[in-house]
């Protein structure tokens, strides 16, 4: 049984079996049957990817109503730094941690200003003797999870260090409990303001054996058209914001690796850009790198299917706001990164390749999978339902398909069904199939 809680959904009623999800999944995690398409939950990754090419709407990401916020005593903002690229014309982010608290919540926490510490983090943590590199961003669980379940052998690749937006959720609560004594823990809610469904699963999976301190994950989608409502520009808000240029650069691609300071970093955006990189890392051929940064996202965080804006023009926008900011405003000083910082434990792997779990029936099923992909068109149509003639090869041996499921086949038993009988008019198809339609 699947035990990992997923954030992206199928709504079966608006699926009209199309294809085009399977088509772009970058886990062959979605097959068609009988016209609707199916989630494999083993296999998702919760990248969104389904959710962005749907041309029905029937892919649907899960998560939080701002509402519920209102069940804590003290309810504390986590804007991701992509949602300061949602605004045209925005020049100053005060004008955002604003609105947000006036569309009711009490305290804002910058997920960039935790993003400066991690930055400072990063570069003490490439410097420690021993380390596995080139070093992987853990900072997208899409792409972490990518790696579970794809790339096995990258795992001690990965980065241990959390997430910025876990160390502002982090030090966000101990801020509102140093700050208000009177206040139980249960009484904190933190909210993050997400821009990707894939952070909604990690909030509800945690990561290894760290549960998540978030209480709650909404869209940015839905938090923008709030704002845009509050956000008052003709009056100069507070200075709050405690964020430099480092911080809000983690939004976009690159972001990440230009705060490292230093030229051996590799950053990659788009899943398929960011497979083609993980492939080239699995067998030795990427370059001499110490780090490297990957963005599920085509464009990073700013390209999330939960913001608004195009990601390109949001990019942009971040310019002009980096223009106002200092490089950076939170710095790690100790000698040693803090204990807490870190995973204890990172996710439980489990290859997508994997046919069984006994050895022997794996390379079994793996010579019956290459032994029927040899008679099948190899066209890679997506007409039978599985994404290309490999994955239904698989089906096949697995038993989740039938072989005549492939059309190009199955016109091929016609025609040689028609030159046996030497007539033109079409067969019935139980006639050819031996009963089976």
């Amino acid at each position: 049984m699947n035990s990992y809680i997923h954030s992206v959904s199928l709504d079966s009623e608006k699926c009209k079996g199309c294809t085009t999800c399977m088509k772009h999944c970058p886990t062959e995690a979605i097959r068609v049957f009988h016209q609707v398409a199916h989630i494999n939950p083993d296999r998702c990754i919760d990248c969104g990817e389904c959710i962005r090419v749907c041309p029905h709407n029937a892919k649907k990401a899960n998560y939080n109503s701002i509402e519920q916020i209102q069940q804590f005593k003290w309810k504390i903002a986590l804007p991701a730094p992509a949602l300061f690229a949602q605004f045209d014309g925005l020049d100053d982010i005060d004008y955002v941690l604003q609105g947000l608290i006036d569309l009711g919540f009490d305290d804002v926490f910058e997920v960039s200003q935790a993003a400066e510490f991690v930055t400072s983090y990063s570069r003490r943590y490439l410097k420690t003797p021993g380390v596995c590199k080139p070093v992987i961003s853990s900072a997208c669980p899409a792409v972490v999870r990518l790696i579970c379940l794809r790339f096995p052998y990258l795992k001690d690749n990965i980065m241990p260090l959390l997430p910025p937006v876990e160390v502002a959720a982090a030090m966000a609560k101990e801020k509102a409990a140093e700050e208000h004594p009177e206040l139980k823990a249960e009484e904190i809610g933190v909210c993050f303001i997400s821009p990707c469904p894939a952070k909604v699963s990690y909030v509800e999976n945690g990561f290894g054996d760290y549960k998540s301190r978030i209480d709650l994950v909404i869209p940015i989608s839905e938090v923008y058209f709030k704002l845009i409502n509050v956000m008052n520009r003709n009056v100069k808000p507070a200075i709050t914001s405690k964020t430099g240029v480092i911080g809000i650069s983690w939004a976009s691609s690159g972001g990440e690796a230009s705060g490292l300071l230093t030229d051996r970093v590799l950053a990659a955006d788009g899943i398929n850009n960011v497979i083609q990189v993980l492939e080239k890392v699995e067998n030795g051929n990427i370059p001499s790198v110490d780090f490297i940064e990957l963005n599920a996202c085509t464009g990073g965080c700013v390209g999330g299917v939960l913001t608004i804006e195009n990601p390109f023009i949001a990019r942009n926008r971040l310019q002009t706001l980096r223009r106002y900011l200092p490089v950076s405003r939170n710095s790690h000083q100790g000698d040693y990164i803090p204990e807490e910082r870190f995973f204890n434990e990172m996710p439980t792997y489990k290859p997508l390749s994997r046919l069984s779990d006994n050895i022997g029936e794996s390379m079994r099923l793996l010579a019956k999978i290459q032994e029927v992909r040899e008679d099948l068109p190899g066209i890679d149509c997506g007409a039978c339902g599985s994404p290309n003639c490999r994955a239904f090869a698989e089906d096949l041996v697995l038993g989740k398909a039938d072989l005549n499921d492939c059309i190009i086949g199955y016109k091929k038993l016609i025609k040689q069904y028609i030159n046996s009988k030497g007539r033109e008019d079409d067969p019935d198809d139980s006639e050819i199939f031996g009963g089976k339609t």
